[in-house]
């Protein structure tokens, strides 16, 4: 089988599982759960916000478990938060314009619950196993909560299959492409080193990649967000403009700008949507695995951690990418000027 075969299969595997039944049954699961919650993403925003970011440098009461609520967060946020959103982000715009990003905030609003409650079971169902780590996750509620022996063995040979795409491939790519860009180091060169790093983590077990992750997730968040800061303020008086074709976008046919002419609302709402999915995971069921982990003495509590990490991935980091992709005018200027954006603040996540 050639490599133009191989490009296409996986084109037409990946049209299927990230097309509209994909997104369309994550939105009616978060809408049906944001209902059964009193809409929980803003009635109890004050609460899931101050018992993650606002006691972040407190100590917590723990409980059982592997790793600390913390660490389980930013375990869970290393594969949104870094490729994920730049990405996620700027693909959306290039394909479905700027339209796509309001869609991207909507399916990250409802994700905010559907998060929640995946942690919420993946905590309540989680067991130790042989030795003696806390292990949970979809194939564990599935399994124990409905019965579904059968349906948990899919989720989770899914699961690991999905591990090697949206979970390792588009992350080594992207570093890799970034590092022959700007400093002529040959992809080889840095899957081999990303493979001895990353090996040199994950062999340590969950404790240890709970320890390096609560370490350079922030840092990594940290530094896109001020990358993406002074573009902005470099283009401030761009930022009303940028808003006004997000809104106006996201409900109308975009402008004759560049190559946006005539991109359709559907096009808009398509990519808005999966890439919103793709940026914060909710929904997929990768999160709860790292969260089952956390020492906790309440599935609620650790819940919160999830809602809070939609929030800050979709709403707030996403939210700097768009702004400065929309103000600096790449998005105008086609696809090269996109690919080149993303390579100059992408980083390891």
């Amino acid at each position: 089988m050639d490599y133009a075969t191989i490009t296409e299969t996986l084109r037409a595997i990946g049209r299927i599982v990230w097309g509209p039944p994909t997104w369309t049954l994550l939105a009616i699961a978060g809408i049906y759960l944001s209902h059964k919650t009193g809409w929980f993403q803003v009635s109890r925003f004050k609460t899931y916000y101050g018992e993650t970011v606002g006691r972040i440098f407190q100590k917590q009461q723990l409980g059982k478990g592997d790793i600390t609520p913390f660490q389980a967060f930013t375990t869970a946020a290393a594969a949104t938060i870094g490729v994920g959103n730049l990405v996620g982000t700027t693909t959306a715009i290039l394909f479905g314009g700027p339209g796509a990003v309001f869609w991207m905030w909507m399916i990250g609003f409802f994700g905010i619950t559907t998060k929640f409650a995946e942690i919420v079971l993946a905590v309540h169902y989680r067991e130790i196993n042989i030795k003696g780590l806390m292990i949970g996750g979809p194939m564990k509620y599935i399994e124990k909560g409905l019965g579904w022996k059968w349906l948990a063995v899919i989720f989770s040979v899914a699961g690991s299959l999905a591990a090697f795409g949206i979970g390792n491939l588009v992350q080594a790519n992207n570093v890799a492409g970034a590092m022959e860009r700007a400093f002529n180091v040959s992809r080889p060169v840095s899957g081999v080193a990303l493979m001895i790093l990353v090996g040199l983590v994950i062999l340590g077990g969950i404790k240890r990649i709970g320890q390096v992750a609560e370490r350079a997730v922030p840092f990594m968040a940290l530094m896109m967000i001020t990358g993406c800061a002074l573009v902005i303020i470099q283009n401030i008086a761009l930022v009303p403009d940028a808003f006004a074709r997000i809104f106006i976008g996201a409900f109308t046919f975009q402008g004759a700008v560049g190559g946006f002419a005539g991109a359709a609302i559907a096009s808009a709402i398509r990519y808005g949507l999966m890439r919103g999915i793709f940026s914060n995971e909710a929904g997929l069921g990768s999160a709860p695995i790292a969260h089952a982990a956390a020492q906790t003495n309440h599935p609620v509590r650790q819940g919160f951690w999830g809602a809070i990490e939609v929030v800050l991935d979709t709403h707030i980091v996403c939210t700097f990418v768009a702004l400065a992709v929309l103000t600096s005018g790449a998005w105008t200027q086609g696809q090269t000027a996109m690919v080149t954006f993303m390579y100059a603040f992408s980083s390891p996540s």
